[in-house]
């Protein structure tokens, strides 16, 4: 068992948080990796780029929503910093989509579509959850999978000559955040629980992307 787990699945704060992100988050996906690269064609990194516009390009986002939605004084200010900080961050992601162009045609889109949608609204609850820490956790997760994402978002910023500004959101402060929220056990599992949906939203969505660009190579 990770030792940052305790028996009863709570987690060790902050240290469990991060070793779930780099265990399970996007950077340890094989298809999230390929995209970064320059590698990766055009076509998948548009059907990314939309598809982050649909999980993530929305107004409130999942910041907005977990700090409107009775967040704590401890984590209101960096909750804060997390809107502000994804507020530009779906800036860029919309100006990349119209640079990307139409969605490439692909095999079983609406199906594909239709899933997507389904992860947003998981997200969405994750983020208006009334157990104390869960979406503290979704949000932390989030911040700390941006990370790899913004690495593909670059990548796209590059190929369709769009200008990314550098990303400002509070991944530094997090550990020290997620800290001083985790006051109880019953709150570290919350926060644990919250982290694990959300990365596994993420983990689906690159296994959809690239079954999707799977599915236009062999049509």
């Amino acid at each position: 068992m990770d030792q940052g787990l305790a028996s009863n699945g709570a987690m060790r704060m902050p240290g469990g948080l991060v070793r779930l992100a780099d265990a399970d988050g996007a950077a340890a996906h094989a298809w999230c990796r390929h995209l970064a690269t320059p590698q990766a064609q055009q076509r998948d990194l548009g059907d990314a780029v939309h598809a982050l516009c649909i999980l993530h390009g929305h107004q409130p986002g999942l910041a907005d929503a977990a700090r409107d939605h009775g967040a704590t004084p401890t984590a209101r200010q960096w909750l804060n910093q997390a809107a502000d900080g994804f507020a530009a961050e779906r800036s860029l992601l919309a100006k990349l989509a119209a640079a990307a162009g139409p969605l490439p045609s692909t095999p079983g889109h609406a199906e594909s579509q239709a899933a997507i949608t389904a992860q947003r609204h998981a997200l969405e609850m994750l983020a208006r959850s009334d157990r104390c820490g869960c979406a503290i956790g979704a949000v932390a997760a989030l911040v700390g999978d941006w990370l790899a994402i913004r690495r593909i978002l670059d990548a796209a910023a590059a190929r369709y000559t769009v200008a990314a500004p550098a990303m400002t959101l509070p991944a530094d402060a997090t550990p020290a955040m997620v800290a001083s929220v985790a006051t109880s056990p019953g709150i570290e599992r919350a926060i644990g629980f919250g982290a694990e949906q959300l990365l596994a939203q993420h983990r689906g969505l690159w296994s959809l992307l690239e079954a999707r660009a799977e599915a236009r190579d062999r049509s």
